[in-house]
């Protein structure tokens, strides 16, 4: 008997599912999974909505350096602004 995809399962291939990279057998077991689980529907629409939004916007707008370096030090990336500040 083949196992359904769960939640977990779906969480662990979410981002190649948003890039399109999956083969077509998982991809339907996901859409499958997503149209009766309320919860990953959600995070599924969320995801490929802020991908969107991303898209949308950062093209148009530069983040001002200062919110940059405030936004990536509380993600606990300073290293990353030392690089940057570098190149």
């Amino acid at each position: 008997m083949k196992e359904h995809l769960n939640c977990g399962a779906l969480l662990e291939s979410l981002s190649e599912y948003v890039d399109g990279v999956l083969g077509d057998a998982l991809c339907e077991e996901i859409e499958s999974h997503v149209a009766g689980c309320d919860d990953c529907r959600v995070v599924v629409d969320t995801l490929k909505k802020t991908i969107c939004l991303y898209h949308e916007t950062s093209e148009k707008t530069a983040i001002p350096l200062d919110v940059r370096e405030r936004l990536f030090h509380r993600l606990n990336l300073d290293d990353f602004i030392e690089e940057r500040k570098q190149t």
